[in-house]
């Protein structure tokens, strides 16, 4: 059992996060100081959200890549209502974003489910709209620090045993959905359908719908991160996370989820996102140009991918050596 824990693909990337650090704190001792640490951890915060509900949704086949204008518009939306109703209580703020990001996961899911629409082309529609739609409620305008009232700025950034607020929700949500993942009939069902579609469907699961509750699921921890983002960086604008949904796609893959289905976990995640994440941090400190930032993160991506497939491979031919022995 420790010799399969040891080569597992979560303590491989422990390993490498582990490796990656001691190779930094050579340059700069600092980098890894607790305190350090816990601020990284806190910048990767939003991104482990979102890879969670994007790990979901590659486990099912598909993907979303419009969980980032889902953050934007729901950042925005919520930052208006601030704005026009600076008394209104930040549990009220908090339920809206939420069920915002929800309602825009289920117009993918449905899409998906009910029109048979391929995820990609789905997404890449809604992503475009979710942006059409900020431009159109804001006017092109930003709305600014100065204008948001100071409770609701104040919650991601507030401590609890001396961490940020953001990083308790990112920790929470960790737990809660490994432990949705293994102990619930609806994260395995994730697993079957990702697994074999075919076979999930002859053992009564509907895939279309449980497609269907992975991207109302990644849409829910979108507009949560929507309302956490704007508040934290206090202003919200029609680009905001521009791009991002690729990192959390990148988290995925990185985090061994395999982009045909069935694999994956939420430690995983997790470990991917830790990963881009110290990558992030660490390169500007060391001096690294940002070109070669973009070249090392595309480096890791494709890397990642590749022991993925082989990894795949491998465990295909076992299978087929097994059953040969067998006959």
């Amino acid at each position: 059992m420790l010799k399969r824990l040891l080569a597992s693909r979560e303590m491989l990337l422990f390993g490498a996060i582990a490796a990656l650090l001691v190779l930094i704190a050579t340059r700069f001792p600092g980098f890894v100081a607790p305190s350090n640490l816990a601020g990284v951890f806190n910048d990767t915060a939003p991104l482990i959200l979102l890879a969670i509900g994007q790990m979901i949704v590659i486990l099912t086949r598909c993907i979303d890549l419009s969980v980032a204008a889902n953050l934007a518009l729901t950042g925005m939306v919520v930052a208006m209502l601030n704005v026009a109703a600076p008394g209104l209580p930040i549990v009220v703020i908090l339920i809206v974003a939420i069920l915002l990001g929800t309602l825009l996961g289920m117009v993918n899911g449905l899409l998906v489910w009910k029109l048979d629409i391929p995820p990609i082309v789905v997404t890449l529609g809604t992503m475009t709209i979710f942006r059409g739609i900020i431009f159109l409620i804001s006017d092109g305008k930003w709305v600014n620090s100065h204008e948001m009232s100071a409770a609701f700025k104040a919650l991601p950034r507030a401590e609890v045993l001396g961490l940020p607020v953001l990083s308790w929700i990112a920790i929470a949500a960790v737990l809660i959905f490994a432990l949705v993942m293994r102990r619930t009939t609806l994260g395995r069902a994730f697993y079957a359908v990702g697994g074999s579609p075919h076979s999930a469907t002859y053992t009564g699961i509907n895939v279309g719908r449980t497609q269907f509750w992975a991207f109302t699921i990644s849409g829910a921890l979108a507009g949560l991160t929507g309302y956490l983002w704007v508040s934290r960086y206090a202003v919200a604008y029609v680009d905001i996370a521009g791009g991002f949904e690729l990192d959390v796609v990148a988290a995925c893959v990185i985090g061994g989820v395999s982009i045909a289905g069935g694999i994956g976990s939420v430690a995983g995640a997790l470990l991917g996102a830790l990963f881009l994440g110290v990558i992030k941090n660490a390169l500007p400190v060391v001096d690294i140009s940002p070109f070669w930032q973009l070249a090392i993160s595309g480096s890791a991506i494709i890397i990642a991918v590749a022991v993925n497939a082989r990894a795949n491979r491998e465990k295909g031919r076992i299978i087929l050596k097994s059953a040969e022995h067998a006959a």
